[in-house]
């Protein structure tokens, strides 16, 4: 059982067994597919043929409706099929999380967030391997540009990879130019104009794109990203209570053309004004990912609701 917020995390371990093991066949299910034909699932695998290759089952979008397959699977014992889980956040209550937790024989792995540690090893390590020499300035690049997701990081790191061929130096100008943050644009500046309580401008934006629930799972996460960010600054400031000076000590560095925004935006949140909006956003995201349909509707009022 693989569960937790970190989608890039998942898919890389996910590939790299897929890949480990490419003689095997490979089958990929939503959760719905199995309980829409649940019976004919579980035949498939108690009457596999013995001259039926060895496979790998992955079941996307797993919840606590899957409790009753895991269970009969471990009491008729399926041999020579390996079953990946893959859900996202479950809690400590969640049935299917404690089967297993406590069950022999099972594994369950978290992926939890990365943080800008991480992600800078993962940066790190790339450019070992690869035999590319990179300043600091533009491993930092990266780590921004990533907005927290090791999966932002990966896909921008593929296009470095693809870039420097035959190259063994790569310059902090060459980087700036292929990489982009997040794949979207618009949802940085959408976050930015929140965040400084520009009301109008924000409801300019959310009116001239068509964002879909895949973007607006982007937005939260530039929006948790940004508050992040400025929650580390308000704590720099109880401490010297000079912006210029805690904009320079946050890490990895903050553009020049961003510091102006940033300034605004301290001035319009307090510190537990701030701390509360991040725990908002993380109830938020569990509502959208409920209500697929709506989400758009339910992010709109939100951020209008706080730019106002």
């Amino acid at each position: 059982l693989f569960h937790g917020e970190n989608e890039g995390h998942k898919n890389q371990i996910i590939e790299e067994i897929i890949l480990k093991n490419s003689k095997f066949k490979t089958i990929k299910y939503d959760e719905s597919e199995i309980l829409e034909n649940y019976e004919e699932f579980l035949e498939s695998l108690l009457n596999k043929s013995f001259f039926e290759e060895e496979k790998k089952i992955i079941i996307y979008r797993t919840t606590d409706k899957l409790v009753d397959l895991v269970e009969e699977l471990i009491e008729k014992k399926i041999h020579d099929t390996t079953i990946i889980f893959v859900s996202e956040i479950l809690q400590k209550k969640s049935k299917i999380r404690s089967l297993f937790e406590k069950e022999k024989g099972l594994i369950c792995v978290p992926f939890y967030l990365d943080n800008n540690k991480t992600l800078s090893i993962i940066a790190n390590n790339f450019f070992k391997l690869k035999k590319i020499r990179v300043s600091q300035a533009i491993i930092n690049l990266l780590i921004d540009r990533s907005m927290g997701e090791r999966k932002n990081l990966l896909i921008e790191l593929n296009k470095i990879e693809n870039f420097s061929k035959d190259k063994k130096t790569i310059s902090y100008e060459e980087i700036f130019h292929l990489v982009k943050i997040a794949e979207n644009y618009s949802a940085s500046e959408l976050v930015d104009n929140c965040l400084s309580k520009k009301i109008n401008k924000t409801a300019t934006i959310l009116n001239e794109n068509n964002y879909s629930h895949e973007d607006c799972i982007l937005i939260l996460r530039t929006l948790l990203h940004k508050c992040k960010r400025l929650l580390k600054i308000k704590k720099i400031l109880l401490k010297n209570d000079d912006v210029e000076f805690a904009i320079s000590e946050y890490k990895p560095p903050i553009f020049w053309k961003e510091k102006d925004t940033i300034k605004n935006q301290n001035i319009c949140w307090s510190l537990n004004s701030i701390k509360n909006l991040i725990d908002e956003i993380y109830e938020l995201e569990i509502l959208i990912k409920k209500n697929t349909s709506g989400s758009l509707n339910i992010l709109s009022d939100f951020i209008l609701n706080k730019a106002n």
